[in-house]
């Protein structure tokens, strides 16, 4: 049986005016799978997460959620589509209450009943939150600010989310909570994620398929179980010195971004 692709990007090229920011990327996410982007910074990850949520029109290339074109659509109707974006820094309203910040979260919903469930549910999924929830957002320490800007993107009960480097700034501690919570996310609502990640560890273990992004282009695609394996990645993004000299001269030729 084959899986349905909820997210479909195909020749997709952004730009910040004069500089192409990605070129040419092409890559799909199937419902239900966590997919990650790895690449270095100024790769182009953030970029394809803002191409895809609306925040910039691609000069080139379309974007499909469910079947739909919603290539430079208005951020808005992409949210009320179901697909949701959790920016890059949190960006959570600081002098809003966590409680109004989840609210805020869940603007376009009617069903108040199951917006009251999904906020059980938050809760249930980070506790601390309950805890400040009349807390001022501001005054949250930043792995706590992370939780919010998660939650609240749960908050608008969506099929896709799209998180941006939710490890950035948070220590090893948190950051693995982080990540225990986004996969039990995945699991338990069906949430499909699109996640982009700096820690390439964390994010190969924690995704079912991977994309490795190097100026602009997707270099590289497979299972996140065989991207693990192989001596570029262990090498470059993993850390593990054992890759040696002959993964290195690989990777200079480019011999193996097939």
């Amino acid at each position: 049986m084959t899986a349905e692709v909820i997210l479909k990007l195909s020749n997709v090229e952004s730009a910040y005016g004069p500089i192409k920011a990605i070129r040419g990327v092409s890559l799909q996410v199937e419902r239900g799978q966590i997919a990650t982007v790895l690449g270095s910074n100024g790769a182009g990850k953030t970029t394809i997460l803002k191409t895809i949520s609306g925040i910039i029109d691609p000069r080139k290339g379309t974007v499909e959620f469910k079947g739909m074109n919603i290539t430079a659509q208005d951020p808005a109707f992409i949210v009320q589509q179901g697909l949701v974006h959790v920016p890059e820094g949190r960006e959570v309203f600081p002098l809003l209450s966590v409680h109004d910040n989840l609210l805020m979260g869940a603007y376009t919903r009617t069903d108040r009943d199951a917006v009251a469930r999904d906020m059980e549910a938050v809760y249930r999924y980070f506790p601390i939150l309950k805890e400040r929830e009349k807390q001022d957002a501001g005054l949250l320490s930043g792995g706590q600010q992370q939780m919010l800007a998660i939650s609240r993107a749960l908050m608008a009960a969506p099929e896709l989310m799209l998180l941006d480097e939710p490890s950035l700034g948070l220590s090893p501690k948190l950051t693995k909570e982080i990540f225990e919570i986004i996969v039990r996310i995945n699991r338990e609502r069906g949430t499909t994620m699109l996640l982009v990640e700096q820690n390439a560890n964390m994010a190969l273990n924690a995704a079912d398929y991977g994309y490795v992004l190097e100026n602009g282009r997707i270099v590289m695609e497979d299972t996140c179980e065989r991207l693990r394996e192989k001596e570029d990645i262990k090498e470059f993004y993993l850390g593990m010195k054992e890759a040696g000299a002959r993964g290195e001269r690989r990777w200079k030729k480019k011999k193996t971004w097939r």
